[in-house]
């Protein structure tokens, strides 16, 4: 390793260590809405969410997979020096992102008038709804803006150790924020009606 790439490597640990801290403080702050939600749900008479999830959110857990399982394909290239594939699958990374946003936000519009769901209603547990897919939402544009980023860079044709830093940033970041709507859909799924 060269004297630039060590130097590279060690200037870029502390900011691989924030991203850490921020995951892990996003975790809490998704743990902690999912424990309000079952000291609400506890305390109520109903036990459940008195709804049930539109099956849309099964089709944008797919596409959130499919995301990760491209942008781990987008890390493999970029590992083997394959700079068109990694363009090419962060590229489909960022559209299958695109996609889960859209979906989710079609979902959000089938609870308002389809099922009556509304953020302000005597019911709580259906509030929560909102505030676990908008707090996702503004993960996912965080996400986007991270792969943006790293697809930017790859065009820019930056050194490998950056170019491996960004990818493991964004890959990082990514595939929580797909690791937490699994987590959440389930989490609905078992609280549902």
């Amino acid at each position: 390793m060269s004297q630039l790439q060590q130097e590279d490597r060690l200037n870029l640990a502390p900011k691989k260590f924030n991203m850490w801290i921020f995951i892990f403080t996003s975790f809490m702050f998704f743990a902690a809405l999912t424990s309000g939600f079952i000291v609400y749900i506890g305390g109520t008479k109903a036990h459940t969410m008195g709804m049930k999830l539109p099956d849309i959110f099964l089709y944008s857990t797919a596409v959130m997979v499919l995301s990760s399982v491209t942008l781990f394909m987008a890390s493999r290239a970029a590992k083997a020096l394959q700079y068109g594939r990694q363009r090419l699958y962060l590229l489909l990374t960022i559209l299958l992102g695109v996609a889960f946003f859209a979906i989710q936000v079609y979902a959000w519009l089938i609870l308002l008038p389809g099922m009556g769901v509304y953020f302000s209603n005597p019911n709580a547990t259906q509030s929560f709804v909102y505030v676990f897919i908008w707090m996702h939402l503004l993960h996912i544009l965080a996400g986007l803006l991270l792969l943006g980023n790293t697809l930017w860079r790859c065009y820019r044709s930056i050194e490998q150790v950056r170019n491996l830093y960004s990818m493991q940033m964004s890959s990082i970041f990514w595939h929580f924020v797909d690791i937490i709507w699994i987590y959440l859909y389930v989490f609905l799924l078992l609280n549902q009606q």
